[in-house]
């Protein structure tokens, strides 16, 4: 399968876009976020916002985390390209458009090499689109996309090698029940670590672990195994994302430890493939690094129909957070949505209903779109200028 049918129109009639706007948000910040090939040093964040001939807005994010000046280029290429291509055309229907675009820059994405911040674009208009789209239908977004229930699951995410114990203390305070920790600095620290988080949370707190890309697949196999007493709930990216699927199979049937992935494919032919090899037991695709809502909403009501497990990655900023709960509760099942507990305003300021976790749960409201109009006057400290 190489796709699967568009999603249809959504109601509230065509319109025509008069404005594309990218704004690019800035953020030093005094504790670095750690990663095993990277360290943020500063949390950026690209919103893209759309207006309609009628004067309604719609807000989007696009994934620009690295490199660290990711989000200015992102944002050239949405004034340059996209813009153009959008503004004073009519529009019924996001999909529709999502895929024309991806179309039109085809050819330049194999010319240019460009073909993660081309997707990443296309993904970032396509959720402002949809936003849009809610707000002119009078609807919150989860349900126009068929939704039935407004609450989902969360976990605390993020967590860094750095006494996570204390962090995963403090995140259970603040409401959270499940939570993800960084590994991929050297065995013994992440085995410790781990043991830690799992004395501190208790037998029953669910317990993610996640290695970003840093192994082969012998090293993986060796630390999923020393995990194996600490019952991770999944572990994330062991593998480089490009690795062959025989060494994925080989490290699932080498441990107890479910495997997930998925925040660094993009098409349908990659994510049809990694459903039938069926070496992640957890699917992750991220709506602002490729597809926006229109395709992922597509691969999340696939990886349920497979009988694995959805759960959206994101880590940026509030606008994609929020588009990435909306989409969960649009998928449905069991899935827990990914919220970054480290400090960041350009998260915390424009997150809504996202931001408030009880239980381990968020209730996103009726309010239509995507239930935020960010504050841009509270933004303004942090904005980039482009000129």
């Amino acid at each position: 399968m190489n796709g699967l049918a568009a999603l249809a129109p959504p109601p509230g009639g065509p319109f025509t876009l008069r404005q594309v706007q990218a704004l690019v948000y800035r953020v030093a910040l005094d504790t670095p976020v750690r990663t095993s090939f990277g360290v943020m040093h500063e949390r950026p964040a690209l919103f893209v916002r759309v207006q309609d001939h009628d004067g309604t807005e719609g807000w989007g994010e696009v994934w620009c985390n690295f490199p660290a000046c990711g989000a200015e280029h992102r944002a050239r290429l949405i004034d340059t390209i996209f813009a153009p291509l959008l503004v004073a055309r009519p529009i019924d229907n996001p999909t529709g458009i999502t895929d024309e675009l991806a179309e039109r820059t085809a050819v330049l994405a194999i010319q240019s090499g460009e073909f993660g911040p081309l997707r990443q674009c296309i993904a970032g208009i396509d959720i402002a689109l949809w936003d849009l789209a809610a707000r002119r239908a009078g609807l919150p977004l989860w349900r126009l996309l068929g939704g039935t229930s407004p609450e989902i699951g969360v976990y605390a995410s993020g967590i860094n090698p750095e006494d996570p114990g204390r962090t995963a203390r403090r995140c259970r305070e603040e409401g959270h029940r499940a939570f993800k920790l960084k590994v991929g600095f050297g065995e013994r620290r992440d085995l410790d670590n781990v043991k830690a988080m799992r004395e501190v949370l208790g037998g029953d707190a669910v317990l993610a672990v996640d290695a970003n890309q840093a192994w082969d697949v012998d090293t993986a196999i060796w630390m999923a195994m020393g995990m194996e007493p600490f019952e991770p709930a999944w572990l994330e990216e062991p593998l480089r994302a490009d690795r062959p699927w025989a060494e994925w199979k080989r490290l699932a049937a080498a441990t107890r430890v479910p495997l997930a992935g998925g925040e660094n494919l993009s098409g349908f032919t990659q994510f049809d493939d990694a459903l039938a090899h069926r070496a992640f037991a957890v699917v992750q695709p991220d709506a602002a690094k490729w597809g926006g809502l229109s395709h992922c909403l597509q691969i999340g009501r696939r990886v349920r129909a497979s009988g694995q497990r959805y759960c959206p990655h994101f880590l940026g900023g509030g606008v994609g957070l929020l588009a990435s709960a909306h989409l969960l509760a649009a998928v449905g099942g069991d899935g827990l949505l990914e919220i970054d507990i480290n400090p960041n305003p350009l998260r915390a300021l424009v997150c809504g209903a996202a931001g408030d976790v009880r239980e381990g749960r968020v209730v996103l409201d009726e309010t239509p779109g995507l239930g935020i109009v960010p504050d841009t006057a509270a933004l303004r400290a942090f904005l980039v200028s482009r000129n």
